[in-house]
């Protein structure tokens, strides 16, 4: 079995995700680059394999629990252990001209199926091969549009940013990441949500401030805690946010 540190990051064909993965291969991990469309996985696999990078492109459809389970029995089969998760997959299909009370249902339920509960599905999967690490990590992409504290006080940055099937399901990752950390509290496993920052993605959209690398930090620094670390934690660039 290999000594070298073994991490999925899934949603990393482009954006944050691939980001996430290069810098993790960059310190020395064995990353999995995970991607609904094989072919793209592939494809955004191979451009960091061209810069010297561990990279291994691996199929996995958070919404899809055959996909899920398929990619765990692989990971397995191949590696034996899981050394760090990062839940990266999410969608925002919030329709931004409408009011609130206005979003459909059926946006409210692809949103939780990729964003709550295809996390939830992943994290299941992989939660005994995490076990079998010395140190796992799970990192749970969040947003600061969870913050139920900030969404409530209209001195706040986000106050006006109502996207309701989107803010709701990450303030939902943020309970969950708290209920597991509980669990896991008297073992190596540490379970953390990361605020990325507003970062110049197809999804943060033009206003965005954050360049691609610096999204990409939080998770990093997450991933790769000392046993000193925090665990069941809301947090930005190290600092921590309000639930």
């Amino acid at each position: 079995m290999s000594t070298q540190k073994i991490a999925l990051v899934t949603g990393a064909n482009k954006g944050i995700g691939l980001e996430t993965v290069r810098q993790l291969a960059q310190q020395k991990f064995t990353v999995l680059l995970g991607s609904r469309d094989a072919a793209k996985g592939e494809a955004a696999a191979e451009s960091l394999r061209k810069e010297g990078l561990d990279v291994k492109a691996i199929a996995i459809d958070v919404s899809n629990g055959a996909s899920i389970q398929g990619a765990a029995k692989a990971v397995a089969a191949q590696y034996g252990r899981l050394d760090a998760l990062i839940n990266n997959a999410g969608i925002m299909v919030d329709d931004p001209t409408k009011k609130v009370s206005e979003q459909t249902v059926d946006a409210w339920r692809q949103t939780f199926e990729t964003n709550l509960f295809g996390l939830i599905a992943t994290t299941q999967a992989f939660l005994p091969l995490l076990r079998k690490s010395e140190a796992g990590r799970i990192v749970n992409l969040s947003s600061i549009l969870g913050s139920n504290t900030l969404h409530a006080d209209p001195a706040s940055p986000i106050y006006d940013f109502k996207l309701p099937a989107y803010n709701v399901s990450k303030s939902a990752v943020n309970a969950w990441t708290v209920q597991l950390a509980y669990e896991l509290r008297d073992t190596p496993i540490k379970v953390n949500s990361a605020h990325p920052g507003w970062v110049k993605t197809e999804m943060g959209g033009e206003g965005a401030q954050m360049e691609i690398p610096d999204g990409a930090k939080t998770s990093v620094a997450l991933a790769t805690l000392p046993a000193n670390g925090p665990t069941g934690t809301y947090s930005h660039l190290g600092d921590t946010l309000p639930w």
